[in-house]
């Protein structure tokens, strides 16, 4: 038998558990750092950094808690897949930058594109049978 017939499901559990934990976490360090982030995101010249900053918290921990529980985690991928696809450049946008800021941006929007692939991977991965999970989706199977 081949290691994903044995562990399939183990192994996708354990990838959606570190995977969506960690995004989740993301996004309550939001809440947690409001004030820090919000200057951040003014002074890379977001709109309403404010808002912006409590809405990308909550896509983050609703978007990762739904790749944890495996309760519509298509929906739940969307919404990191936007997140990141918005935030990514606006925040990480090293182009702008010179000397070690470009490279700490760049480093810092390099992770962010791994973490859009993850959620890319996840949204496909959501029409399949998730093993431990609640099962539900709105999407069809990719």
């Amino acid at each position: 038998m081949t290691f994903d017939l044995l562990f399939g499901a183990e192994v996708l559990l354990v990838g959606r558990l570190l995977f969506g934990g960690v995004i989740a976490f993301a996004g309550v360090n939001h809440f947690l750092n409001t004030d820090l982030l919000e200057a951040e995101a003014r002074e890379k010249g977001v709109p309403e950094p404010r808002t912006a900053i409590l809405l990308s918290g909550a896509l983050l921990i609703m978007g990762g808690l739904t790749i944890v529980t495996g309760a519509y985690p298509d929906v739940g991928s969307l919404m990191l897949i936007l997140f990141f696809a918005l935030a990514t450049p606006a925040m990480h946008g090293f182009w702008r930058y010179e000397g070690e800021k470009r490279e700490q941006e760049k480093a810092e929007f390099v992770e962010n594109a791994a973490l859009l692939g993850g959620a890319v991977t996840f949204l496909y991965l959501s029409g399949e049978a998730w093993g431990y999970g609640l099962g539900l989706g709105i999407l069809p199977a990719l």
